[in-house]
């Protein structure tokens, strides 16, 4: 597990799934041919020798004063799903978030940067065969211009997740459906980066003159910082995700740290300017 601390407010990573794709089959312009001239800082935390890419599926487990916040939960157990390393997992994310001081029961928030399959699976459990809130003392905060967009489509590379993942929380008294600027902390509040979803959000912390930055989707994979105009097929805009990547680049390439919600360890960096030229710089998380 790594662990980053901004200012007062720590930040751990918890991961659910690690796997090696072929990125092509997420961004198709992200063919070896094309990887290759960024393999100079790709690798080797980023590119494989092989080729293909590592890909982690975490979540941020957020310590602000005195609020436990978890953002993303990741795929699930028990959960039917498409993708072999998603199906019907048995896996220790709970024991595991136990053992960085979020047992379940002491989760105050959980935040969901948007609503596809690989963000919501731990936001149920399955209790005598229903699904019910993983998380029952926490708070559930879902972007309510999210929930509007997902409320009548499917999402095309999980729709079984709206079943066992999203209407459960829906309909429970534990979700609050948040604008794009929420404020969940003195030293935590979302940021609307839109694109990927309609209602899609980044998590800014900000602590003691430091801070950071939890991208969720917008950039699925360190090159999109070289190359923003890599189109992801996930994503429902891809002209606004563009966009706001390039926004992004703008806004955070600085000293702001950059945690990727799907970068592989050491999964933190920073965005770096060579030449009119961006690139990605890992960073060690801290001891």
């Amino acid at each position: 597990m790594q662990r980053w601390q901004i200012g007062h407010v720590s930040i751990t990573r918890v991961v659910d799934v690690m796997q090696n794709i072929d990125l092509a089959f997420l961004i198709p312009e992200a063919t070896p041919e094309n990887l290759a001239p960024f393999a100079s800082w790709l690798k080797p935390h980023f590119l494989n020798s092989d080729t293909t890419v590592p890909l982690s599926i975490h979540t941020f487990v957020i310590q602000s004063d005195d609020t436990t916040i978890v953002v993303d939960t990741c795929i699930g157990n028990d959960k039917p799903r498409a993708m072999p390393d998603w199906n019907q997992r048995q896996s220790s994310f709970l024991s595991d978030l136990t053992t960085v001081g979020a047992a379940r029961e002491a989760v105050d928030v959980v935040l969901c940067t948007h609503l596809h399959v690989d963000h919501v699976g731990w936001n149920t459990m399955l209790v005598e065969g229903a699904w019910v809130p993983t998380f029952p003392n926490a708070k559930y905060l879902i972007g309510r211009e999210e929930w509007h967009f997902w409320e009548h489509e499917e999402d095309p590379f999980g729709a079984e997740a709206k079943s066992d993942s999203i209407v459960p929380i829906i309909e429970s008294d534990l979700v609050e459906l948040i604008e794009t600027d929420h404020v969940i902390t003195e030293q935590v509040r979302v940021v609307p980066t839109p694109g990927h979803t309609p209602g899609h959000i980044s998590v800014l912390i900000e602590s003691n003159g430091e801070r950071a930055i939890i991208t969720g989707d917008l950039f699925h994979h360190p090159v999109q910082f070289a190359k923003p105009g890599w189109q992801d097929i996930a994503d429902v805009q891809s002209d606004v995700a563009e966009r706001t990547r390039r926004d992004f680049i703008q806004a955070y390439g600085d000293e702001t740290l950059i945690l990727g919600t799907h970068f592989a360890p050491p999964t933190a960096g920073k965005i770096v300017a060579t030449g009119g030229e961006y690139w990605f710089k890992a960073q060690d998380s801290d001891p």
